[in-house]
């Protein structure tokens, strides 16, 4: 993996389950790893090997979803040598309802007739 997150940044991903009472949208994304069109969007972490986030592979939006992934699988990662899972640096936690790949790919949608007072981007499913 390039840019392994270190101890202190994985420290402040909460544990699995812990954001269960917050809804599906609210859900801050606390690291991003990436490897081509693929995503893995973190919201919580065990702290000894299940990450629980969103997930795009191969810029799939249609199947993208919510679920767990092996943080050593991911560190594992490697391509012919030449390609591995990379964690983004330049990453800011922000809910996941602000992060336009979720967005697109898990229902929220733009909402054409939204009047001035109100939100344009509507949740319409996974609320928690």
């Amino acid at each position: 993996m390039k840019n392994t997150p270190t101890e202190a940044q994985l420290a402040s991903i909460p544990g699995l389950y812990q954001t269960d009472h917050i809804s599906t949208q609210d859900k801050i994304i606390h690291a991003h790893f990436y490897i081509g069109s693929s995503h893995w969007f973190i919201a919580e972490y065990d702290h000894v090997d299940t990450m629980f986030g969103f997930c795009v592979l191969n810029g799939d939006l249609e199947m993208a979803e919510w679920g767990y992934v092996s943080f050593q699988e991911l560190k594992d990662i490697n391509v012919l040598g030449l390609y591995q899972v990379q964690y983004d640096v330049y990453w800011t936690p922000k809910p996941a309802g602000q992060v336009d790949l979720i967005r697109h790919g898990s229902g929220i949608y733009f909402d054409t007739d939204s009047t001035p007072d109100r939100d344009p981007w509507t949740w319409y499913s996974l609320n928690s």
